[in-house]
């Protein structure tokens, strides 16, 4: 694969999970810094996405991508050697998806809301209840991960998003006080020398 993909990225967000498997799988790409909180990083996104969210990916071909679970599992299809998710037919890779999608359905949704309540025209109280809910949630998911990584032995995708997550909200240090695991993970993936410039530049 010789064409490379555009990705329209934001320091530190969501986008790092796709830069993170484009790496892995060894795709070229050419990111571009859009920062979404000001009017004119949103007006750029919202020329590819009408949401205005990175990660927003446009394919050589002029297709354009959203949403991080649909990108990796295209990039899972493109280039099953890269090894993010189990094969077909490993037992495995039901629960890698179950997960991923639950950190998309259920994890994310809490930044979603609770970064910017006054859209909702609710209170800051939302920001202090999502934030409890996710750190609920995160106990749970350290209690089902197995260690080393959230599939045991197998490195996957899964790690990826738990690599980038555990950066946000409630922050690296709660994680290795109240998911041990999940923290664990966290800080593996940053050693992963593929993954380490990346990670560095999104969280350093």
């Amino acid at each position: 694969m010789n064409e490379s993909w555009r990705l329209l990225a934001c320091k530190g967000c969501g986008s790092a999970i796709v830069e993170l498997a484009l790496a892995l799988a060894q795709v070229p790409y050419d990111r571009e810094e859009h920062d979404y909180s000001t009017p004119a990083g949103r007006a750029a996104l919202e020329q590819y996405n009408p949401l205005g969210q990175v990660p927003t990916v446009i394919l050589p071909d002029g297709e354009i991508m959203t949403e991080t679970l649909a990108i990796v599992l295209t990039l899972d299809d493109l280039v099953p050697t890269a090894g993010l998710l189990p094969t077909t037919g490993d037992p495995l890779r039901p629960q890698a998806l179950r997960w991923m999608t639950f950190l998309v359905a259920a994890v994310y949704p809490t930044f979603t809301y609770g970064d910017e309540y006054a859209k909702w025209n609710v209170g800051e109280d939302l920001r202090a209840s999502t934030n409890a809910h996710r750190e609920r949630l995160w106990r749970h998911i350290d209690g089902i991960a197995k260690g080393p990584w959230f599939l045991g032995e197998r490195f996957s995708a899964l790690d990826l998003y738990i690599g980038v997550m555990a950066h946000w909200r409630p922050r690296l240090a709660w994680f290795e006080t109240n998911a041990p695991k999940l923290h664990q993970i966290a800080v593996g993936v940053g050693e992963v020398p593929v993954l380490a410039p990346i990670m560095a530049a999104n969280f350093g």
